[in-house]
């Protein structure tokens, strides 16, 4: 098992909103090892824009992965009772507050990397954050590390992450760790959509992350399963316990979206509204 690594087990919409079921995979991720279970909080007409949500049935259907906040007492209990942490990712301002007496940590996701406003009120609380850099330039990333740093003496944790549903191996860059690390002098970690046990070992030995963020499912029953980037209990139990490397996942270090990732760009939060895609993409919608 690895050494001073916190392993976050990332449920996403993966709970069929049945609170038994968010039981489980805290019983599961707590067995296997991990440090902390993450959750996902968001309400689908805060998520995405008027316009996605008029014309794709597609998006609207996302409403039924929509996690219950009267879960987040319950699923708190239950994290303290198998000792691992509890957090989970606002989508929305007015979660920052209905998570704030509940989780130990933040975690803001790639794709709202560029919302300022959500940065900052998790930074006002004083909760240690980890923030996802996918899809991101250098420029955006350091826009929101100095908004971060601006209001909050917390801990930050930035972890590198390639916004493909798996990546392939060879645009993984686990070279940008070691990047972050010396730009921001600040804790490191890799959240996996690869899949590859050789990846998130490379990230760890050779790269020196110090959290491993990764999707997980029970039963392959899961909304995101077939995706192809969630992990079983079991085949991460085999990852934490240790198993190979590949050198070909770490590329050349340069911050930079990489193929897998280019179309979902455009469907970040805009920075002026927080919703999903930015405006240009919305206007494409409005002609539709």
């Amino acid at each position: 098992m690895f050494m001073n690594v916190n392993f976050i087990a990332e449920v996403s919409s993966n709970h069929h909103r049945d609170l038994q079921r968010c039981f489980d995979f805290i019983d599961a991720a707590a067995e296997i090892g991990c440090q902390a279970v993450k959750f996902q909080l968001f309400k689908i007409d805060q998520l995405f824009a008027p316009e996605i949500l008029s014309h794709s049935a597609e998006h609207r259907r996302r409403s039924a992965w929509e996690l219950p906040v009267s879960f987040l007492a319950p699923l708190a209990e239950r994290c303290r009772q198998r000792h691992v942490q509890f957090s989970c990712t606002p989508f929305y301002l007015d979660a920052v507050a209905e998570l704030e007496p509940y989780v130990d940590f933040y975690k803001i996701a790639s794709y709202e990397l560029l919302w300022d406003d959500l940065i900052e009120a998790c930074g006002r609380t004083g909760k240690p954050l980890v923030l996802s850099t996918g899809m991101a330039s250098l420029a955006e990333i350091d826009h929101a590390v100095a908004i971060y740093r601006q209001c909050s003496n917390a801990p930050l944790t930035l972890l590198h992450c390639v916004s493909g549903y798996p990546v392939p191996m060879q645009e993984c860059n686990l070279a940008v760790i070691e990047m972050l690390r010396d730009r921001y002098n600040c804790a490191v970690g890799w959240s996996d959509h690869s899949h590859r046990p050789e990846v998130i070992h490379r990230a760890v030995q050779h790269w020196q992350a110090t959290t491993i963020e990764f999707h997980l499912d029970l039963d392959g029953k899961g909304d995101e399963f077939q995706a192809g980037h969630c992990w079983l209990p079991g085949q991460m139990a085999q990852v934490i316990a240790g198993l190979g490397v590949a050198e070909s996942a770490d590329g050349d270090g340069l911050k930079v979206a990489q193929k897998s990732e280019e179309n979902d760009r455009l469907w970040r939060a805009d920075p002026l509204d927080g919703l999903r895609p930015l405006r240009e993409l919305r206007q494409q919608w409005r002609s539709k």
